[in-house]
């Protein structure tokens, strides 16, 4: 795909940066529990994934049936405390595979950076889960500077991610209330300002919808991004948004001129704590 980006639908989102395949929050069904795809096909990837990103331990973001697919992929990349629960549901070897990485912790790929920053979500796997694993979003530098926020609440550490060429903002859900911890557009749009991006790609709206609630405030499901586009356009004229369908590609944005990426520390070893 070289220099190209494909939203996969929800918060799945694949690109290439630098020769490396990067994957986040993969959900590669058509279905998740009671959420059933409603746009765009079920993905099929172009390769294995050199990196996978994941923002946290929810079902529709930490989906063990899509992960068991990604054999080949090289690393995982997770929240502290992930490993633990990706032991237990999918065994040793994928494990073996896991870089937990604290936020403000770099971990280098080749000619790529993926640098852990805070996000404001709910931790659990589940209310009643006894596994956590604080969420993140993810800072790639390389050939361009990507935020991928995985989901999250507004919150001032935003101001200090930035400067970046294209922000993967999440923009809604997939249910008729979208509680605390996620952005509506207004709120993405904020988001996006605080971190100085100079383009944007909406995700994680539009895709997924809980089965027999099609009709249960449909503007949910299928606003989300045209709302973002529109409340962009009025308040950060310079924001370049690229609004897409499941499973549509658009052109990465070329490198800004930003300050270098740190070079981060080799690779971290792979594992976690498993207490």
């Amino acid at each position: 795909m070289g220099d190209r980006l494909r939203w996969c639908g929800h918060s799945t989102v694949w690109w290439e940066q630098g020769g490396v395949g990067l994957l986040t929050d993969p959900v590669l069904t058509s279905r998740v529990a009671h959420l059933r795809r409603r746009a765009g096909p079920a993905p099929v990837l172009p390769r294995a994934p050199d990196i996978v990103l994941l923002s946290h331990l929810h079902a529709d973001h930490l989906h063990v049936a899509s992960l068991r697919r990604l054999r080949g992929a090289t690393a995982f990349v997770v929240p502290v405390g992930a490993t633990r629960f990706i032991r237990r549901a999918l065994g040793p070897g994928f494990a073996a595979r896991c870089i937990e990485l604290p936020v403000g912790e770099q971990w280098r790929y080749g000619p790529v950076v993926v640098r852990a920053v805070p996000a404001a979500h709910h931790r659990g796997r589940h209310p009643w889960s006894a596994h956590r694993a604080d969420a993140v979003g993810y800072l790639v530098g390389g050939a361009r500077r990507v935020w991928f926020a995985g989901d999250t609440g507004l919150h001032p550490d935003m101001a200090d991610f930035g400067p970046v060429d294209l922000a993967l903002v999440p923009v809604g859900g997939w249910g008729p209330t979208l509680g605390p911890g996620h952005l509506d557009p207004a709120r993405a749009v904020e988001a996006v300002r605080r971190v100085a991006a100079r383009a944007a790609v909406p995700i994680h709206f539009g895709t997924f919808w809980p089965v027999g609630c099609a009709r249960v405030r449909p503007d949910l499901f299928h606003e989300p991004g045209a709302r973002f586009a529109a409340e962009a356009a009025a308040a950060l004229p310079e924001l370049a948004v690229t609004l897409l369908a499941p499973g549509e590609e658009t052109t990465l944005p070329s490198a800004g001129a930003w300050p270098d990426e740190v070079a981060g520390p080799p690779g971290r070893s792979a594992g976690g704590d498993d207490r």
